[in-house]
């Protein structure tokens, strides 16, 4: 059971990687916003996500027990279940505009391809530079330090966004 623990937590095995550990597992929690968003459903969306976030500060914690770290290095779940929160007000945005869920081939587009790249760029800036209170939340206990700091940093990346009506090219397309 410890392996399977380690396994997820380490974000089935990227989170092993010597180079950027953190950044290869927000590239599969890209992956997973994907597939949240190929629902196509708001209300399944955000039960996964809340879910996935319970799991990960359960796993992470347990990860962290095993290995005997705080919030080492290779434990990524929580960048993985993150990322898709750093879409919220996007999604929100577009769910408000046109009254429905965007379609998955609108995310890969030319008009908004750059947006999830800025997206994962922000994601990667604030887990890293952990601005006030995300540096602060680590100091939670086990799964709940890893996880909420990188939940509070994809807060910040959609205050980034929203502010920055970067969501525009996004929302108003028809």
């Amino acid at each position: 059971m410890k392996g399977l623990i380690l396994w997820v937590a380490q974000g089935f095995g990227v989170g092993r990687s010597p180079f950027a550990p953190g950044t290869l597992g927000s590239g599969i929690g890209l992956i997973w916003f994907v597939g949240l968003l190929a629902t196509g459903n708001l209300v399944a969306f955000g039960l996964v996500v809340g879910v996935s976030l319970g799991l990960s500060i359960w796993l992470c914690g347990a990860a962290e027990d095993i290995l005997k770290q705080r919030d080492p290095g290779s434990i990524v779940l929580d960048e993985i279940v993150a990322m898709p929160v750093c879409f919220v007000g996007w999604l929100m945005v577009v769910q408000h505009r046109e009254g429905g869920w965007p379609p998955l081939d609108r995310l890969l587009d030319g008009n908004t391809w750059p947006l999830v790249l800025v997206v994962f760029g922000l994601f990667r800036l604030f887990d890293v530079l952990k601005p006030w209170p995300v540096r602060q939340s680590q100091r939670l206990p086990g799964g709940w330090g890893v996880t909420v700091d990188d939940l509070l940093a994809a807060v910040y990346v959609n205050l980034c966004v929203l502010g920055l009506k970067a969501v525009t090219p996004l929302a108003d397309r028809g």
